[in-house]
């Protein structure tokens, strides 16, 4: 059994292979500043990743990543709350902060004078983070982190850059800026601080983990201050990172419900949903729909909204969206607002479904309804139909085949073309006996 232990132990050990800790720390410090060629690299990785993001060009953005700096001084913070190392702390503070904003300047400029200023998928995919983005950036920190103290170096800096992408969003913080768009601008630099928290505390844990030595002040009373400091700072850090964490897990957890909701009460029952808006931080948080063709009562409303505490959705209302000019202007407001992130082919969709919503008629609703007025009615079928009015133009009227056990007379008839003219919102409508 002892045997086994440490053989598991042999495979996880992180001291094996491990670089001389004083070589890492000389590293490390190297690579804080934003200096003479660290400061023209960052500006010209900024310019390239603004480029990729203006372009929607996935190669390019991560080009820029792999060329940019902005992981030394994270690092470098991450040490200096390990070791508490004050000085070594401060200067990674500010050198981050430095890059921070030259980052922005150089994005907002480019960004300013770029001719193309549509709001690219790739711009749009860095304005919401997502409890995704807290594991990737703790993750590819602690890959980093072990990285640089190894003897052998090997891939996975590279990687790590790609995957932790603190470029695009401070990019994307640029074009916020740039365009008046504040939304972009928070929603970005919330993703770049929660990249660059928990980089620096996953960095803090191997540097932990691999006991670095403290380093020694040679004022005692000082030692204790800082370690006061730093100590304060780590909980600072933390706490902000927890919240952050939790808030996005419950926002995630959230959205699953509201699509369990959907599926379960409407798509499964063969309800098109042509809108969905989810408001998150309203209280009551608000989710609201539109159908293509389905209409609610006020008490099939009413139960919908009681039945979201069934699916673990507390504190939210249900509106649902009934008027048809409401609906079509909320959807072309959404459409106009995220326009860059509908391919062509969600373009296509929802013409299609427009097209279908105009051309699709509830057969039995209409005959049920139908029955009430006229009574003799047994059946009916209602289509489109394509008619030539000349050789150059075509006309589209629906038509109505009724069955019934005696034909109905010429004003009830007339009544009744009337009537579906009104109920359908059309101005021409034929309508024949099954013979």
């Amino acid at each position: 059994m002892n045997l086994l232990v440490n053989k598991i132990i042999a495979y996880i050990n992180l001291n094996k292979g491990e670089e001389d800790k004083a070589k890492v720390l000389v590293n490390v410090k190297s690579n804080i500043s934003f200096r003479g060629s660290n400061l023209w690299i960052l500006a010209c990785a900024i310019v390239v990743a603004s480029v990729g993001l203006n372009v929607n060009s996935t190669a390019v953005i991560i080009g820029a990543m792999l060329i940019s700096p902005l992981m030394g001084p994270i690092i470098g913070a991450g040490f200096g709350l390990g070791i508490y190392d004050f000085q070594l702390l401060k200067r990674s503070l500010k050198n981050l902060l430095v890059a921070t904003i030259v980052g922005l300047v150089v994005s907002t400029i480019y960004f300013y004078i770029s001719p193309f200023k549509e709001t690219q998928p790739e711009l749009l995919s860095r304005t919401s983070p997502n409890i995704y983005d807290i594991i990737i950036a703790f993750s590819g920190g602690l890959v980093g982190a072990i990285a640089i103290t190894r003897v052998e170096k090997g891939n996975p800096i590279p990687g790590v850059a790609i995957a932790t992408a603190l470029m695009p969003p401070l990019c994307t913080a640029g074009y916020g800026v740039a365009t008046g768009n504040f939304r972009f601008f928070f929603g970005a630099m919330y993703l770049y601080s929660i990249n660059c928290i928990f980089i620096c505390i996953s960095t803090f844990f191997i540097v932990k983990f691999l006991s670095y030595p403290i380093k020694k002040q040679v004022d005692e009373k000082m030692q204790k201050k800082v370690k006061y400091f730093i100590s304060t700072l780590l909980i600072i850090f933390i706490i902000p990172s927890i919240y952050f964490a939790y808030q996005l897990f419950e926002e995630k957890k959230y959205k699953q419900q509201i699509t369990v909701f959907t599926d379960r009460e409407f798509v499964n029952k063969g309800m098109t949903i042509v809108y969905q808006k989810t408001q998150f931080n309203k209280n009551p948080k608000i989710l609201e729909l539109g159908f293509l063709s389905k209409r609610f009562s006020d008490a099939e409303i009413k139960k919908l909204n009681k039945s979201l505490k069934d699916y673990e959705l507390d504190n939210t209302k249900l509106i649902i969206k009934q008027d048809t000019t409401d609906l079509k202007s909320d959807i072309l407001n959404e459409i106009n607002f995220n326009k860059s992130a509908l391919s062509q082919k969600d373009i296509t969709i929802l013409s299609l479904k427009k097209q279908i919503k105009e051309n699709y008629f509830e057969n039995s609703e209409l005959l049920a309804e139908m029955k009430i007025l006229f009574p003799n009615i047994d059946n009916i079928s209602i289509s489109n139909h394509v008619f030539n009015e000349n050789t150059d133009s075509l006309k589209v009227v629906p038509v109505l085949v009724y069955k019934s056990k005696k034909d109905i007379e010429k004003a009830e008839k007339r009544k009744m073309i009337l009537w579906l003219q009104q109920r359908l919102s059309k101005k021409q409508i034929e309508v024949y006996r099954q013979n």
